[in-house]
Order: C-alpha cells, then structure tokens, then sequence
C-alpha cells in the first residue's frame, strides 16, 4: 500500500477522535496544554493499538481467505465508512464533558478506535507490514486529536458532523480503490 493510502486512512479513521476532540474542547472551554496533550495521547495510542491487534487476529485466519482477502478488505473499509456517515447524520449527539480522567478517556479512546481494529484485519488481508501504518495512524490521530481540542474551543462544533462525514467517505473511497487495484483497473 503506498505512503498516501495509508496517510489518507489514518485521517479517515481520525475523524471520530476529532469530532470527540472537539466537544472535548466545547466542554473545556480554554484547554491546558496538558490535556490537549492527554487527549492526543490517549486518542493516538489506541488508534495506533487496534489496528495492530485488528492485523493479528485477521493474520491469524488469512491463510483460510487471502484469495479474497481484497473483497473482505473493501467490505470492512465500506461498512465502517457508511457507519461513520449515519452517525454521524443520525443527529445523536454524544454526551461529552470536560473530564480527561482514566476511566472516561479509556472509553472514549475505545469507542473511537474500533474501526481501527477493523482496518488492522483489512491490511492484514492486503499481506502488508503493519509496523509504518500503525505509527503512522496513532501519530495523525494524536495530532488531529490535539487540534480538534483547541478548536474546539474556539469555534464550537460546527465541524463535528461534517468531520465525520468526511472520514466515512475518505475510508468508502480507499475500500473503492483497493477492488479497483486487485481487479486490474489501476
């Protein structure tokens, strides 16, 4: 997979940090520099982790689906895209306020990182290496993560669902090319 595919999905798989990110922010009102670090961190480190669990256990049973491991790759990247675009078009909102204590940061970095595990079975299904994309994800999460705090305290949320939306449809366009790849299209 080259060097873009993989900046693109780890901004795609991104967005939902950023959008818990910036209702962090809304809730903080001025962050400290320190939790802005901690949300990025926490964002960051499970971001990088589940994909990275999410490739061992999809390397486990790829002997038994790797000649269509492509499809199952696409499909993944598919579902877990049009997941992000209806919730983030369902109009639920999510209860965020300003604690950046272990137990509500261990569940948002969970909640917002299973995707990520999904995407980890998809590139073991691609026979890829792991060890590039998993840094590269956890460090664009934990940077977008930092950003969405400060703006999120500066301009509201007016960028939540439309952040949501963008990653859903970046994760629905990488599924696209990699059947166009394996096909002999591109």
């Amino acid at each position: 997979m080259d060097p873009l595919t993989i900046v693109l999905i780890a901004i795609g798989l991104a967005m939902d940090a950023f959008a818990v990110s910036i209702c962090k922010g809304l809730a903080m009102k001025a962050p400290s520099m320190k939790a802005t670090l901690i949300v990025g961190l926490w964002f960051g480190v499970f971001q990088g982790l589940m994909p990275l669990l999410g490739y061992y256990l999809g390397s486990a049973f790829y002997q038994y689906v790797s000649s269509i491991g492509y499809w199952i790759a696409f499909a993944l990247l598919v579902i877990i895209g049009l997941n992000m675009i209806r919730e983030a078009l369902s109009g639920d909102e999510d209860d965020v306020d300003d604690s950046i204590d272990v137990k509500t940061m261990l569940v948002l970095a969970v909640a917002t990182s299973i995707d990520a595990f999904a995407v980890g079975v998809s590139f073991s299904m691609e026979g890829m290496d792991i060890a590039v994309p998993v840094l590269v994800i956890a460090l664009i999460t934990m940077m977008i993560s930092m950003a969405g705090v400060k703006i999120g305290s500066i301009i509201g949320d007016i960028l939540n669902r439309k952040a949501e939306i963008l990653g859903g449809v970046i994760l629905i366009l990488i599924g696209v090319k990699i059947i166009l790849e394996n096909s002999g299209v591109l």
